[in-house]
């Protein structure tokens, strides 16, 4: 036909669909995306998301916004305040956490049977409460921040009963839509995501609380000492970070098994990573008191030592390292070693500024080393080829 566009009829192996969960009687798509082509099945699930994301939603949030409204109205509360004990940020806080947390857990549950979800299949039981209490955080401390600024931006500002409702579900819908958004999206880089966001922010909270303190005077390691204010939020950081990196090691590992042999090297990568993580949730579960100075300075040491084993070792751990990603680890690996000579012999750069560079540095290289792992799981031992005709 005069003016159709000419097309290319591409052969793949039956073994390469197999790989990606797909079938040759799959009605499949491609789309354009980074200057390269992502072949996948056609989406036919709109109907589906519709209920997901915006039905089901708003049913939760309009039956909390109602169980609120009962709430106020048993208690005789008319106007209601935005903030406070019995207001809309408590019962919005409550609501959204609580609704968030059960359509999280029944969401993932429910990707566990889905054959095209294939991050939910690899996830061991084992690790699905940390996954689903860091997702609860992250809503909690969300809800809490937005409040927090509203408080600030109207205060003392109250609103009749209906009022208050209308905005109950308002953000109760958002807070349930988003928890079913991550369970039904949620994978390797979401995690990451995750892990760097539970880290940042649990320690800036902790360097905001202690800034009358002026923790930055002693060291960083002060932010969880008796001595600093709510140290249990800094230690519950590294705790929970821990965790965290657990999780991830254990589904990469496992998702890598699949794809390169299991040997002494992979085995080693994946003991390192994992100890790696137990230390660092260690320096969180034995702070720098007086009492536990010895151990902390211990766990921390092994910490240090662990990370140098691993920048060392990835030359011959990490399956198909590159040059690049080699070379980098090294200068990683100097840069650390000078932070450290220049801080012992010169005492420059101090304390605190030593230790935060150094642990930024560190947890960088990680966050990278995490993504090279999951680039290999993604891409596969080799490169398959695949055959491309000129249609007619």
């Amino acid at each position: 036909m005069a003016g159709q566009e000419k097309k290319v009829r591409v052969t793949i192996p039956v073994s390469a669909l197999e790989r990606a969960g797909l079938t040759p009687d799959d009605q499949l798509q491609v789309k354009v995306h980074d200057d390269g082509l992502v072949l996948g099945k056609t989406d036919q699930d709109q109907p589906e998301r519709l209920w997901n994301l915006i039905i089901w939603p708003l049913i939760i949030a309009a039956v909390s916004g109602l169980a609120s409204y009962a709430y106020w109205w048993v208690r005789g509360l008319r106007p209601v305040g935005l903030t406070g004990s019995e207001s809309v940020a408590s019962l919005t806080i409550v609501a959204g956490v609580v609704t968030g947390a059960v359509l999280f857990i029944v969401f993932f549950l429910k990707t566990r049977n889905d054959p095209d979800n294939r991050f939910s299949r690899q996830i061991y039981w084992r690790n699905f409460p940390v996954i689903t209490l860091a997702f609860v955080m992250i809503l909690a401390f969300a809800l809490v921040g937005a409040f927090w600024v509203l408080g600030l931006l109207f205060p003392k500002v109250v609103f009749d009963r209906l009022t208050a409702f209308l905005l109950v579900v308002v953000f109760t819908y958002f807070a349930d839509a988003f928890m079913i958004g991550a369970a039904l999206t949620i994978n390797a880089r979401t995690l990451s995501t995750i892990l760097v966001v539970v880290i940042v922010s649990g320690c800036v909270v902790s360097m905001a609380a202690n800034g009358q303190r002026r923790w930055w005077q002693h060291n960083l390691s002060f932010l969880g000492t008796a001595s600093a204010r709510n140290a249990w939020q800094f230690n519950l950081t590294l705790i929970f970070s821990a965790l965290l990196m657990v999780v991830l090691v254990d589904y990469l590992f496992v998702s890598l098994s699949r794809i390169y042999p299991r040997t002494w090297r992979t085995s080693t990568l994946r003991l390192l990573l994992t100890l790696t993580a137990v230390d660092l949730g260690a320096v969180g579960l034995f702070p720098n008191n007086t009492n536990l100075h010895w151990l902390h300075d211990a766990v921390a040491g092994g910490l240090v030592t662990l990370l140098v084993l691993l920048i060392v070792g990835v030359r011959w751990l990490l399956p198909g390292v590159t040059k690049d990603f080699l070379w980098l680890s090294y200068g990683i690996g100097v840069a650390l070693l000078l932070l450290n000579f220049g801080f012992r012999w010169f005492r420059f750069p101090s304390l605190t500024a030593f230790e935060i560079q150094a642990f930024a540095i560190s947890f960088g290289w990680l966050l990278m080393l995490f993504a090279r792992l999951q680039n290999l799981v993604n891409e596969g031992s080799a490169p398959i080829p695949v055959k491309m005709e000129k249609d007619g």
